[in-house]
């Protein structure tokens, strides 16, 4: 699943990037990986810009980047080495997006999962009290798109995320909207797993159809058990991924 998606779906404009910036994306991209392991020191200066074919000053701007997002440390005399994940911005749009490309680690599926669980059940509740009736149809389309676009794994995610994407808005709570790119992080890396053969989206459809017809229904109880339980569904098909390693 391409990173593109990603930020198609976070409605981020689509500009081209600057040197430094391409330069910062492919670093990120290898630390996310773990192909830069954390307290690891990175090559220095001159061979990164030999290296990307850039100049040093473009290495200073990349690596600044890298710095303000958490993921690299500069000092002086020593070199610039990468830090662990707990001090990462992971909420950092380009720093979720990084994830698409890296094999999916366990972990932070787990964690994710944890996130959406936590929170999306109640946004769902909140928007069957709160959301207007031109959001509800929203919610009502994007389930009819999942029906139209079932027979194409990457464009049936995509409406996923844009019928979950519907609810978070509806919910109208800023804080949730905010942070709306850990459910896209999660359905586009979980789902990549889950979601191999086309000919299985069709199963999932329902269960988004009843939360829709909850929220419709103005039953913020009903709509929020459903969420759960639709939550929980997808967290049961990652663990069959697993096995008897188990997500969560």
């Amino acid at each position: 699943m391409s990173e593109l998606v990603y930020y198609d779906l976070k409605d981020t404009p689509n500009v081209r990037l600057s040197l430094p910036a391409q330069m910062a994306r492919e670093m990120g991209r290898r630390i996310v990986a773990g192909t830069f392991q954390p307290g690891e020191l990175i090559e220095d200066e001159n061979s990164l810009a030999e290296r990307y074919a850039v100049s040093r000053v473009v290495v200073r701007e990349a690596v600044k980047i890298l710095v303000e997002k958490g993921m690299l440390s500069v000092r002086r005399g020593i070199g610039t080495h990468v830090r662990t994940r707990n001090n990462w911005k992971l909420l950092d749009d380009d720093v979720m997006a990084w994830h698409l490309s890296a094999p999916p680690r366990k972990q932070f599926l787990a964690q994710l999962a944890e996130i959406r669980l936590a929170i999306e059940p109640k946004a769902a509740r909140w928007a069957a009290e709160r959301a207007t009736d031109e959001e509800i149809q929203d919610i009502q389309l994007a389930c009819d798109r999942m029906a139209e676009e079932q027979g194409s794994a990457e464009r049936f995610i995509i409406a996923d995320a844009l019928f979950h994407k519907a609810i978070l808005h509806a919910a109208h709570n800023e804080f949730i909207a905010a942070i709306e790119g850990v459910t896209y992080s999660a359905l586009l890396i979980s789902v990549r797993i889950t979601n191999k053969d086309p000919r299985e989206n069709g199963a999932s459809i329902p269960f988004h159809r009843d939360v829709a017809n909850a929220i419709e229904k103005r039953d913020g109880a009903k709509a929020e058990k459903l969420t759960a339980k639709l939550l929980e569904d997808a967290v049961r098909r990652l663990n069959l991924e697993f096995g008897d390693d188990p997500v969560i």
